[in-house]
């Protein structure tokens, strides 16, 4: 019997040598925690379709931040649930938004924690869509003028980085004008790059209470099926001076994660969407798989595809465990 001279399996042996010869290598460094914020006291209410993720007041936020700083996760991104919602989402620019106010509480407690702010108006709005309604049409050019307003009043609240996620077209260059030309030039843009028209964002439109109210998003996100589009995409957002990139979602999608990674060396970040969230918890639940090992093996693979910084929910649950792990 001839016996082959290379064995791939010595280096699999034990887990010492597993875990040297790694390529990926997952760590709490590598997250960004979404947080939903919504007015009131002392309100930490479970999303039922997200088990584990909740709605938090200003109030609980500082204990919330402390929390994830001492997990080592460097960031959190902030969405918020407006008191009253109007067509063209005034609490999203107001010096007194929810977010406004929750940026402040989290700079109070954790100065050392990046805090990203969503820029989007489908939460803001009575119609749920991410732009102006006119004539049932998303219309592009008003829309970016309140971005415009919104990034400015995020800055001016101490957002380390605004993260546009509307699709809508030049929404990176109009708000990098905005924010260089209201001084803030040192505020960074996570652009949402490449964000599909997906079926994955049910338990988030649920937690941001923001379901379009007609229609679909579909004339603005993108088609699921197209991959060389996202190039397209990207490079424009690169072009009007996006510091970072996002795709979104993330698992169905490994593919473009790849794709704009190979394309461009802007940091690049990809977004582990509510739905593919519950999904996991729901399994787990049922006992049908082992939560922590499913998790940490999907994170990974965003990771191997190409991300540089994974938006997810199981943020801290993952930070605990590879701290566990190692």
């Amino acid at each position: 019997m001839t016996f082959p001279a290379t064995r791939l399996r010595r280096l699999r042996t034990t887990p010492a040598l597993r875990s040297m010869i790694r390529e990926t290598q997952l760590s709490p460094a590598d997250f960004i925690y979404p947080l939903f914020v919504v007015h009131g006291r002392d309100v930490h209410k479970g999303i039922p379709s997200m088990p584990g993720v909740f709605h938090q007041s200003i109030d609980q936020l500082a204990a919330e931040a402390r929390s994830v700083a001492a997990l080592g996760i460097p960031a959190v991104i902030l969405f918020g649930l407006p008191a009253e919602k109007d067509d063209i989402g005034g609490e999203n620019f107001a010096a007194d938004g929810i977010v406004q106010q929750a940026i402040r509480a989290i700079k109070d407690a954790t100065p050392e924690l990046i805090v990203m702010t969503d820029v989007c108006m489908c939460e803001y709005t009575d119609h749920g869509h991410c732009g102006i309604v006119r004539n049932g049409h998303i219309v592009n050019d008003e829309t970016l003028e309140i971005l415009q307003k919104v990034v400015t009043s995020h800055a001016e609240a101490g957002s380390d980085v605004v993260a546009p996620s509307g699709m809508m077209d030049g929404m990176v260059g109009a708000i990098r004008k905005a924010l260089d030309g209201d001084g803030f030039s040192d505020v960074s843009i996570l652009s949402y790059a490449v964000k599909y028209a997906s079926s994955f964002y049910g338990p988030f439109r649920d937690a941001a209470q923001s379901p379009p109210q007609f229609g679909d998003r579909h004339s603005y996100q993108m088609d699921p099926a197209n991959a060389r589009e996202a190039i397209r995409e990207a490079r424009l957002d690169v072009e009007e001076g996006a510091d970072m990139l996002m795709v979104k979602p993330a698992t169905a999608y490994l593919d473009i994660v790849r794709r704009v990674r190979d394309s461009f060396d802007l940091p690049l970040a990809a977004y582990n969407v509510s739905g593919e969230y519950s999904m996991v918890k729901a399994a787990a639940a049922n006992g049908w798989i082992d939560e922590r090992k499913v998790t940490l093996e999907i994170l990974t693979g965003i990771k191997r595809a190409g991300a540089d910084m994974i938006l997810t929910y199981h943020a801290k649950d993952a930070a605990a465990w590879l701290r566990e792990r190692a």
